[in-house]
């Protein structure tokens, strides 16, 4: 049976460790490791800030909407926005693009969360909003 976990919180810098917070706390049902709960806080830090950066361009009155599911030892966790949305996905994916060379971005949020997850995949309409959905199983057998 599945467990979930819905928030939604302002589109504010500060909200990012937050995000971090809730979603790790919600994540020690499955008894992660040290190592893999860094993981998943990694990629929550990058979605949520992508959220809040190029999906909103930091309007802080704009909401993030953060969902998690664990079922059996894996953990899915979306990270969503109504925001700008990506023009081109499989471009945003590539290691050092930006879409905001001015903020001095690295240009590596996907690749990192693609590093630290099992599973990340993007949805994204121009002018409509973003979803991140990233998924990491817990616990597997070394």
């Amino acid at each position: 049976m599945k467990n979930i976990m819905e928030v939604k919180f302002s589109a504010k810098s500060e909200n990012e460790s937050f995000a971090r917070v809730i979603v790790a706390s919600f994540a020690a049902k499955l008894d992660p490791t040290i190592d893999e709960l860094a993981d998943i806080k990694t990629a929550v830090s990058e979605a949520v800030t992508n959220s809040i950066i190029h999906g909103y361009d930091e309007n802080e009155e704009e909401f993030v909407y953060l969902r998690c599911e664990i079922e059996g030892n894996t953990i899915k966790i979306v990270v969503e926005d109504r925001g700008n949305g990506i023009e081109d996905v499989q471009m945003a994916m590539q290691p050092l693009y930006t879409s905001k060379p001015e903020l001095e971005r690295s240009g590596m949020g996907f690749t990192v969360m693609e590093s630290f997850m099992d599973d990340v995949w993007v949805s994204s309409i121009k002018g409509e909003g973003t979803k991140i959905v990233m998924t990491k199983k817990i616990n597997l057998p070394q």
